[in-house]
């Protein structure tokens, strides 16, 4: 990734789709470019990487289960579709961190956090969500969290 704001690297790409004239990763970026559009009208804000990270996540995970469910219903051609779009939207998500990256961020911040049991699971999570965002599965994290905090 370069040191572009994630806004522009995204328009960026939009033009390089239509240029290229690829109808599926365009079509994508414009529901990405749209979700942004639609923040900053609600919320009167612009929309910052941070925030663009976590909307891309959000996005991912919706069609990772879509995706799913499609799978489960014998829809073959929509999971794909899905799939696709997937791709396209990791490619502007930083690089996955593996699961023992992930596994040694969750005990050095249950070290940190100094405290032991469930009850520490919000704020061992409170503190491993902005590290983690478009990083890694929040959903698989937390059952980390979990099976580490139970342990």
């Amino acid at each position: 990734m370069s040191d572009a704001p994630l806004t522009e690297t995204i328009k960026a790409a939009m033009k390089a789709a239509m240029k290229a004239r690829d109808k599926e990763r365009l079509s994508t970026i414009r529901l990405i470019q749209a979700e942004f559009k639609r923040i900053e009208v609600d919320e009167r804000i612009a929309v910052d990487d941070a925030r663009a990270l976590a909307v891309l996540d959000k996005m991912t995970k919706q069609r990772r289960d879509s995706a799913t469910q499609y799978r489960d219903a014998g829809r073959i051609e929509l999971a794909e579709q899905e799939e696709q779009e997937i791709a396209v939207l990791q490619e502007f998500l930083p690089q996955q961190l593996s699961e023992t990256e992930i596994t040694a961020l969750v005990d050095a911040t249950i070290a940190d956090c100094g405290e032991s049991g469930m009850q520490a699971m919000g704020t061992v999570m409170g503190q491993l969500k902005p590290k983690l965002q478009g990083r890694a599965d929040i959903g698989a994290v937390s059952k980390i969290v979990k099976a580490r905090l139970l342990a």
